[in-house]
């Protein structure tokens, strides 16, 4: 969904990532605070000290609909947000690129900020997405996982 009155912006794809777009897009005139988070692939993790990149897989439209009822949600418990924007990667994504990006526009920054906090925590928690991770010498799924869970249970 990306109409302009729309105000929920879920995204899953293969391609890179653009903060400003979600930006420019989430601005609305009734909205003081626009908080973002960029999740981007770093050098290491639990498992391995030299990850070099990520794979995502998931089924879209699963994830989409998660998504979208985690946008839900957030504006069900700050009815003042006026616009949530959730885009995650699938494929491979390299070293020091976005895998995901969370973008929450409200009248005032506290709404913001908690709302934003809350949609990349339940986006991790009920969305379904698996990780793998590419590291020399080789790959493996990665061995940070959780049960994925309702979006009411976040």
């Amino acid at each position: 969904m990306t109409a302009e009155s729309s105000p929920t912006w879920v995204a899953v794809t293969p391609e890179s990532l653009a903060l400003d777009p979600l930006v420019a897009w989430a601005t609305r005139p009734g909205c003081g605070a626009v908080v973002t988070f960029s999740g981007t692939v770093r050098d290491h993790s639990a498992d391995h000290d030299a990850v070099s990149a990520l794979e995502y897989e998931t089924s879209e439209p699963h994830a989409l609909a998660r998504l979208g009822e985690v946008a839900e949600e957030a504006r069900r418990r700050w009815p003042d947000v006026a616009a949530v924007a959730l885009h995650h990667r699938v494929g491979r994504v390299e070293l020091g690129e976005p895998t995901v990006l969370v973008v929450v526009a409200a009248p005032h920054r506290a709404e913001a900020f908690e709302a934003g906090r809350y949609c990349i925590d339940a986006l991790k928690r009920s969305v379904p997405m698996w990780k793998r991770e590419h590291f020399p010498g080789g790959s493996a799924w990665s061995s940070a996982t959780e049960p994925i869970v309702p979006v009411e249970s976040t």
